[in-house]
């Protein structure tokens, strides 16, 4: 299989489709009550399309000798943190926010591309442990490092087990929802899309959207 590739616009729209879709989710489970399956359902795709994101910067070439695993943890740390006195409103203490599990995730994978036996180790402790305190538990991690695995080297065996572990979502979230994700990420590698990037939007974009979640809900 050839390597798959996607523009950076591309790229770009794959996260603000992300962000809507997050947007609406939230606005349904926090403000509606859930009231409408439909966007519950669209809300699904979330996890894999951001975990996917994630894992094309992480996979680029000469990332891990730039730093770029530890840029990413850093960026991720700090907004996760700025999320939580707001999630913790709407949601509570545990599990931790979705941006601590694409840092948990952003972890593992650097553990392992670092290699020994070691790291390995710590890779594993780190998923076993990790996985019961972040938001979507084990299923979004698997769903990531599937997604690194195919991306590093993309296959039919790989794509079978990304196709897998997004299934596994399911388990979480009560439908097979988040495979719909798939679709829309070979699609935005056969495009490209003319949108500029903007590198501090998503991290900011989290903790301000559920900050003000929590002020609407106060006040209904």
């Amino acid at each position: 299989m050839n390597a798959w590739r996607v523009s950076n616009g591309s790229l770009e729209a794959l996260k603000w489709v992300g962000l809507l879709l997050m947007t609406e989710d939230h606005v349904n489970k926090y403000l509606l009550h859930e009231a409408s399956p439909a966007l519950y359902a669209l809300g699904r795709m979330v996890m894999p399309l951001f975990g996917f994101v994630l894992m094309i910067h992480l996979t680029r070439p000469g990332a891990l000798e730039a730093g770029v695993h530890l840029r990413v943890m850093k960026r991720l740390a700090i907004f996760a943190l700025l999320a939580t006195p707001a999630f913790v409103h709407l949601v509570g203490w545990w599990p931790l926010n979705i941006l601590a599990t694409l840092w948990l995730a952003t972890l593992i994978v650097w553990l392992l591309e670092r290699g020994g036996r070691a790291n390995r180790c710590a890779a594993l402790i780190a998923f076993l442990l990790g996985g019961s305190m972040v938001e979507f538990w084990w299923p979004a991690l698997l769903c990531g490092l599937s997604a690194w695995a195919f991306l590093r080297r993309p296959s039919g065996r790989r794509l079978l087990l990304l196709g897998l572990a997004t299934a596994s979502l399911a388990v979480i979230n009560g439908n097979f929802a988040a495979l719909a994700a798939l679709p829309l990420i070979w699609g935005a590698g056969r495009v490209e899309i003319p949108m500029p990037r903007s590198r501090w939007v998503f991290y900011a974009f989290y903790p301000a959207h559920l900050s003000l979640l929590a002020l609407v809900q106060q006040w209904m």
